[in-house]
């Protein structure tokens, strides 16, 4: 069965608070794009999300992310989120600090199939950046 726009990103943000980048990234297409634009690249294709997410996981592994509004029409939903957590692993090639952060966004997701397509994000990486004592 497949699963409406609604429950895939719901999925999404379980996946995250669940730190289970295998569970994020078969919610993907498996050349899928996602674009976090204050990264600037894209990432492409499943198994390259599953890998951003898996070094995420590790570097912040108490991360947590709730929904604050989801939008759904069509093919297309929009998530606003507040995410933070505590810096442990390894990030930016710099060992964890034990600093902590939260920051705001917003995800626009393409869903196709009941998979994501799609994906552009929106956040402020100089809160971020600065909330862990990292050069911006």
């Amino acid at each position: 069965m497949v699963k409406t726009l609604r429950e895939v990103v719901l999925g999404w943000v379980e996946a995250l608070n669940g730190r289970d980048a295998d569970a994020a990234a078969a919610l993907y297409h498996d050349n899928a794009v996602n674009i976090q634009v204050a990264d600037g690249e894209p990432t492409v294709g499943r198994e390259a999300i599953c890998d951003g997410f898996a070094s995420f996981f590790r570097a912040f592994p108490d991360n947590w992310t709730r929904v604050v509004n989801l939008f759904a029409d069509g093919e297309w939903a929009i998530l606003e989120w507040k995410g933070g957590g505590t810096w442990r692993g390894e990030f930016a090639g710099l060992p964890g600090n034990g600093r902590t952060f939260e920051i705001q966004g917003c995800g626009f997701f393409h869903v196709v199939g009941g998979k994501i397509r799609f994906q552009r994000g929106y956040w402020d990486k100089m809160s971020w950046f600065r909330q862990l004592a990292l050069p911006v």
